[in-house]
């Protein structure tokens, strides 16, 4: 299994979040988050990228939709076994990403 690079943080209950940062960030695990959870996260003081500045897209309706961009949701679908799948990532979302 390879090594996780990045994760996506999302959670309604926050109460429980630290213990799950210091993990990650022990494992050097980079933290993409939106919304209330990046603002804790950053409040908490660690590290973490904000989910429109990774995509390049701000968030609308009223911060309901944020994550809805293939930069996220490629990598959450892809099937690395699909042929296809792996010649769409190379040759659109990897466009994307430069």
């Amino acid at each position: 299994m390879k090594k996780i690079k990045t994760a996506l943080i999302s959670v309604s209950d926050k109460s429980n979040l630290k213990p799950l940062l210091e993990v990650l960030k022990k494992r050097k695990i980079k933290i993409i988050s939106s919304g209330g959870t990046y603002k804790i996260i950053k409040k908490l003081k660690f590290d973490c990228l904000e989910v429109s500045e990774f995509t390049g897209s701000r968030e609308i309706l009223g911060g309901r939709v944020k994550t809805l961009h293939p930069k996220i949701h490629a990598g959450i679908l892809n099937q690395r076994k699909n042929k296809k799948h792996v010649e769409d990532i190379k040759k659109i979302v990897l466009k994307i990403l430069i």
